[in-house]
This record gives C-alpha cells, sequence and structure tokens, in this order.
C-alpha cells in the first residue's frame, strides 16, 4: 500500500467534505499539523467539527480555520491562548464542548481500541456532568465518557518510515497518537521519512497500522510563548 503523497493538498485528496469530524494532534503549537490545516483552509470545507486539544492561537494552527468561520464545534480542554476561540464562544457563534485533558485523551484512545464508552469519576459533580450517566463502582461515582470516532485524523510526527511507522520528538507525544488512532483515516505530516526497516522497532510511538497517508514537508515550528530574561 502507497502512504507517501507528495503534499498536504494530495494527501486530503477525496477525504475532505462539509460537516465532517476531524481529530488534530497536538498541544498549543507543538506538534500540530500545520500543513494539514493549512490545506484544509485552502480547499475551504466548512461546518467542521474538530477534537483538539485546544485551537492553537489566532493566526496559526486551528485558529485559521476559525478565521474563516470554517470551524462549527470544538472539542477541547483549554481555549486560553486564542482571543478569536474565546470571542466567537462567548458570542454564540462557535459550539464548544469542555473536557478536561486525560477525558479527551481517553476518549480518543478508546475511539481507536474500537471502545464506545467508559466510566471515570473526572467531572463528577461539576458542569461536565451534566446530562451523562452515573454510576456507582465499590462506593465511587463515575460519568459515561464516550470514544471519540473520527472521520479524519491529522498529525504531526517527527520521522516516519514508508509504511507509516511513526516516532515523535519529546513533547510531540502529546495528543498525537490518540488522535491518529481515533480516525476512519488517518494522514500524518512528518519531519523525514526514512526506508522501511530503518527504525529500531523499539523506539516506534505508534504503529504504522494507524496511518494511511503520509506528507514530508518543512515546518514552522513557532512559539507560543517566549519568556527571556533580561540581559
Amino acid at each position: 500500500m502507497q502512504k507517501v503523497y507528495s503534499s498536504a493538498t494530495d494527501a486530503l485528496d477525496g477525504l475532505l467534505h462539509d460537516g465532517m469530524f476531524i481529530a488534530a494532534g497536538g498541544f498549543g503549537l507543538c506538534g500540530i499539523p500545520e500543513l494539514l490545516l493549512q490545506a484544509i483552509k485552502e480547499a475551504g470545507t466548512k461546518d467542521l467539527t474538530f477534537a483538539s486539544n485546544n485551537a492553537g492561537v489566532d493566526d496559526f494552527g486551528i485558529g485559521i480555520l476559525l478565521q474563516t468561520r470554517q470551524v462549527k464545534k470544538m472539542i477541547s480542554s483549554y481555549v486560553g491562548e486564542n482571543a478569536e476561540f474565546m470571542r466567537q464562544y462567548l458570542s454564540g457563534e462557535l459550539e464548544l464542548e469542555f473536557n478536561p485533558q486525560g477525558t479527551l485523551a481517553e476518549r480518543m484512545r478508546a475511539g481507536g481500541c474500537g471502545i464506545p464508552g467508559f466510566y471515570t469519576k473526572t467531572g463528577v459533580g461539576t458542569q461536565i456532568a451534566e446530562g451523562k450517566e452515573h454510576k456507582d463502582f465499590d462506593g465511587e461515582t463515575y460519568i459515561l465518557e464516550r470514544g471519540i470516532f473520527a472521520d479524519l485524523a491529522i498529525v504531526k510526527a517527527w520521522k516516519a518510515d514508508q509504511t507509516g511507522n511513526l516516532i515523535f520528538r519529546k513533547t510531540a507525544r502529546n495528543f498525537n497518537p490518540p488522535a491518529a488512532m481515533c480516525g476512519k483515516v488517518c494522514i500524518a505530516e512528518v519531519e523525514e521519512i526514512v526506508p522501511t526497516g530503518s527504525l529500531d522497532p523499539d523506539h516506534i510511538h505508534l504503529p504504522g497500522i494507524y496511518v494511511h497517508r503520509l506528507i514530508q514537508g518543512e515546518h514552522e515550528k513557532r512559539i507560543e510563548q517566549r519568556t527571556v530574561r533580561e540581559g
């Protein structure tokens, strides 16, 4: 199976449609699939639902799709660095489903494992629990959370072989593995594609069985919050 594509636009060909559900990896600006997000913007696909820890910043990451009003709903944990995200939510232009970070990661992982739901104590007694099934186990109350099954997963990795085995570098190994698992189709953008067999099997973070398409590209790697000492 040929998985390597020449560009983000080519890798997305035939997959995009209005109203689709996309799981996106990354945390802040670390490990985000910036090339694929730009290609989705250029394609003009709209009414999108994104499951992602956050939406990047105003002019980078999913933030560029908020600017063009291509996103209908966010399933997220954190909105603090994106003024447009907050503005659209508070004005009622954007639907938002808040998730604790661990719950969101587990919802993605569960979907990737074919698990439709699981019980967790996180969120019990808060707004997160409203409208959700409650169940007691060993004297403790839990709420039912649903696994995430996305139409498409887009992720960013450091290195891949031609069969799609992925290695993530440092903090970029955050939401990327579970996001990759929960999509019906997964596209990974990477900094380097190496020949099959050249990666140490013990160093692979995500098996290629989860990855359907690959692109290699140049990445901007912005720093979200730069703090320096005065000279």
